[in-house]
């Protein structure tokens, strides 16, 4: 089994909806990334499937891309930090609109995602979404545990990025 046709089988036909929007925001010529978990699974050596796309547009681009997806099929559903869209799969795509992020696609890298060509944000933005995430007081307990284990899961994989790691985290993410 690819990497490809194991998402799709843990997805429930994944692949096909991230392959549109990823389609979809390249015809556009939209700066765009993926972030967290996606984008965790490109720098970290150990991938796990995700059922979230996490991404972010540059913020010119928010209300075409927002156009574009749902011109591909997708429906969508406006909160005050995100725009969430649904394709025909289990994958929940979430296009994040806080200003924290709106310069990620500027150093954006090209990725091969479980066999799926696209753009993900570079490790050190990676690494700092994750700990914006981590520190989200208003975060469920288990997210936030999610968030830690891929700080450590990068910082395991680049040990370069301990020194990135404020004292907090560095109190409980193990120096590698």
């Amino acid at each position: 089994m690819t990497p490809k046709q194991f998402y799709d089988w843990q997805t429930a036909g994944g692949t096909d909806d991230v392959m549109r929007l990823v389609d979809s925001l390249e015809r556009s010529d939209i700066r765009w990334c993926a972030i967290g978990g996606v984008a965790v699974n490109h720098w970290a050596e150990e991938p796990m499937v995700t059922q979230d796309v996490d991404l972010v547009v540059a913020t010119e681009s928010v209300e075409l891309a927002i156009t574009v997806l749902e011109e591909a099929g997708f429906k969508s559903e406006r909160f005050a930090w995100s725009v969430n869209f649904k394709g025909r799969s289990k994958v929940s795509v979430q296009l994040n609109t806080e200003d924290f992020y709106r310069t990620y696609p500027d150093r954006a890298v090209a990725a091969d995602i479980h066999g799926i060509l696209m753009r993900v944000a570079s490790l050190e933005d990676t690494l700092r979404g994750k700990i914006k995430a981590w520190k989200d007081t208003e975060r469920r307990q288990s997210k936030k545990i999610k968030d830690l284990g891929d700080i450590v899961r990068l910082v395991e994989s680049h040990p370069n990025l301990w020194d990135l790691l404020e004292p907090a985290l560095q109190e409980i993410v193990e120096k590698p």
